[in-house]
């Protein structure tokens, strides 16, 4: 599908990093450290890490090392990002499509806990949504669809009545495995077909519809 589109749903399911919020300098900054201390290389341990929890792409690039190594190490990268929100910023749109979202059902489902969610939609001068899906209330990271799914079960809705806005491949392959549409944001999330690409979300028009539906127009 083009990025000319009308879409409905009942809610809205909303990843934060590199949907919300461009927190890419962080990520980089934290990730690479990380790769030089485990003598990886930088360029494609940044391939892997973007949409999923730390110690699912931990198990990727480290395979055979212990689990409980990975949760450990998770929780020091959670720490070092959460006090690194140099350069985070939200993406272009997101103040003016979070305001338009008002009263309407939906949900932040990110890979993030709660103290790096809130650090950095803060950082971003973002306002956090009601309804919340973080790394604490999931047993599986992305792009297992338990986040999108939970989000879905909070919101009382049908996955298949929820439209996700997703950057990154792990996350977009999330919400198609959980019978959503996936609307793609940004460069990033071009090359992993999700059902509509924009730039960012100046592209994305909300309307409440009448009889509880929402219609996005895109592009």
């Amino acid at each position: 599908m083009t990025a000319t589109a009308v879409l409905t749903a009942r809610a809205l399911l909303l990843d934060m990093d590199g949907t919300l919020v461009n927190s890419d300098a962080s990520v980089e900054r934290v990730w690479r450290r990380w790769s030089e201390r485990h003598g990886l290389d930088g360029d494609e341990v940044m391939k892997v890490v973007h949409g999923r929890q730390g110690y699912a792409s931990m198990a990727l690039l480290l395979p055979g090392r212990p689990m409980e190594q990975n949760y450990a190490d998770n929780a020091r990268m959670l720490a070092e990002e959460t006090a690194d929100t140099e350069g985070v910023v939200p993406i272009p749109g997101a103040p003016e499509f979070l305001a338009s979202l008002r009263g309407l059902p939906h949900a932040l489902v990110t890979s993030a806990d709660v103290p790096l969610s809130t650090a950095r939609m803060a950082a971003a001068g973002l306002e956090l949504p009601e309804v919340r899906v973080t790394a604490e209330s999931v047993g599986a990271s992305k792009p297992d669809p338990e986040g999108f799914l939970k989000g879905a079960a909070e919101l009382g809705v049908a996955p298949a009545d929820c439209v996700v806005f997703e950057d990154s491949g792990a996350g977009i392959a999330a919400g198609r495995s959980a019978g959503m549409t996936v609307v793609g944001v940004g460069s990033r999330a071009a090359s992993h077909a999700p059902d509509v690409v924009v730039d960012d979300l100046t592209q994305v028009r909300v309307e409440a519809a009448g009889d509880g539906m929402i219609r996005l127009h895109i592009g």
